[in-house]
């Protein structure tokens, strides 16, 4: 007993602080038990909302909007243990896989919610006006503004509450830095993934030039074919997109927006998919309209899944996974979408800038993490739009030449971190070594206790 609270640990505590930074944690992770039979909104201190069960103190809250009881102050260290008061891998889970209640943006957004109007929508949308599925989109996320979590533009609530649990870790240890293993190649700062879902036939169209414009700056990038229906995908076509060193991957089966509508629906559907995997070629998948229900991916014969959004205000389907790098759900990494859609750039916020990119490229620079981007060769046909590519891709060029960015096809970043996972520090000889493979281009890195329960990193020898 700890405070009158069942003390217990688990591998999935330490797993969580392990698996992000590929060390040893300092001191062993332990949460109290008899927490409140329901899960909540509770806070881990200012600004870190979290989702899940607690030790008693205080009863969670249902909407973020309430007031969040904060549990930090019953953070306790006794030597062997850091106790507390709930779950951190639970917690994590939640958040990544979106298990946390969405309130929606209004009325429209749950009644789209419903599979059976999701069904008419997508039934009638190829007869409406591009002009007409715009306004109404705008008017469905009209109220997009009033949601307080996850946090718009960027949310990074995983990343920092594994920053504190490091933090209080260290501490409690007596200890002022620790080495892990970085998170990207070479001592890359950060990553940037561009990706091209195509969804209609003037898309298909515009294919060859998008890998041109790319081509002229070095970008790496993936596109994501619909096998059924929307349009016929040219064997030819294939070959020449893996012929420029770009990849091809999934999206969907037919783009009707109904694929994780019904469980023996989606099984029947896996299976075709998973056969024009392997037609195609694909590793990767994406899910039209980001839907998702993230473990029925484990159904899919894909290596990685980007159907997640980081934040999903502006999204058909409420949530956001609150991480800005990959993690595994089951065999299957989520590759997760950190920026804008460019549909949603141009034709709900009506923003023919980089501004929004360039302020979520910043904010994700800054926790080194995967800068995603989603670009339809559907959505950049006219002059205005692609004016804005053509300037995002300058600022993916400059990031790429400042030795910064390490620019990646998902294909590319799938493979990284799975060799990352593998990896371990060993101590040999009296210096830290990195065992495992692609070890060579793994490097390591210190993170340094600061005040208020933070980090900040080093890479070693830099």
């Amino acid at each position: 007993m700890y405070g009158g609270f069942t003390a217990f640990s688990g591998a999935a505590m330490q797993n969580a602080l392990s698996e992000f930074y590929r060390c040893q944690p300092p001191i062993e992770l332990r949460a109290l038990g008899c927490a409140n039979p329901a899960s909540g909104y509770f806070s881990f201190g200012p600004g870190l909302t979290c989702y899940g069960k607690a030790a008693g103190f205080a009863l969670p809250a249902e909407l973020t909007d309430a007031a969040l009881p904060d549990v930090s102050p019953h953070v306790r260290a006794d030597g062997e243990f850091l106790n507390l008061p709930f779950d951190p891998g639970a917690v994590i889970d939640n958040l990544r896989l979106e298990r946390y209640p969405s309130p929606a943006n209004a009325g429209a957004q749950r009644f789209l919610a419903k599979e059976a109007t999701r069904r008419v929508y997508y039934a009638l949308r190829p007869l409406m006006w591009s002009a007409l599925r715009h306004r109404l989109h705008r008017l469905y996320f009209r109220n997009w503004k009033d949601l307080e979590f996850p946090q718009w533009p960027v949310d990074t609530t995983v990343e920092r509450l594994l920053e504190k649990l490091l933090a209080l870790s260290m501490e409690a240890r007596g200890i002022d830095r620790l080495p892990f293993i970085w998170f990207w190649p070479r001592g890359a700062a950060y990553c940037l993934m561009m990706t091209h879902d195509v969804e209609t036939e003037a898309g298909l169209r515009n294919v060859e030039r998008l890998m041109e414009l790319n081509a002229e700056t070095g970008l790496k990038a993936s596109f994501q074919f619909v096998p059924e229906h929307r349009y016929h995908v040219p064997r030819e076509l294939l070959l020449a997109v893996r012929r420029r060193g770009f990849e091809v991957n999934l999206h969907g089966l037919d783009h009707k927006g109904n694929l994780f509508g019904d469980r023996a629906n989606f099984l029947r559907d896996s299976q075709a998919i998973n056969r024009y995997a392997g037609e195609f070629g694909a590793e990767g998948f994406r899910s039209p309209c980001m839907y998702r229900h993230p473990e029925w991916c484990q159904e899919l014969r894909v290596a990685y899944d980007m159907s997640t959004p980081n934040v999903a205000h502006l999204d058909p389907q409420p949530g956001g996974c609150c991480t800005v790098f990959p993690y595994f759900i089951g065999r299957v990494l989520e590759l997760p979408l950190t920026t804008a859609q460019d549909y949603t750039l141009f034709h709900v916020l009506g923003d023919y800038s980089t501004d929004l990119w360039k302020q979520q490229m910043e904010l994700i620079a800054g926790r080194h993490g995967l800068v995603s981007f989603n670009v339809h060769p559907d959505y950049i046909l006219a002059p205005s739009a692609l004016s804005v590519y053509q300037e995002l891709l300058g600022l993916l060029s400059e990031a790429a030449a400042s030795g910064g960015a390490w620019i990646a096809a998902p294909g590319e970043v799938n493979e990284w971190w799975r060799q990352r996972s593998g990896m371990t520090l060993a101590r040999k000889n009296g210096r830290w070594i990195i065992e495992g493979e692609g070890s060579e281009n793994a490097r390591i890195a210190y993170a340094r206790r600061e005040g208020s329960g933070k980090v900040s990193y080093t890479l070693c020898g830099a």
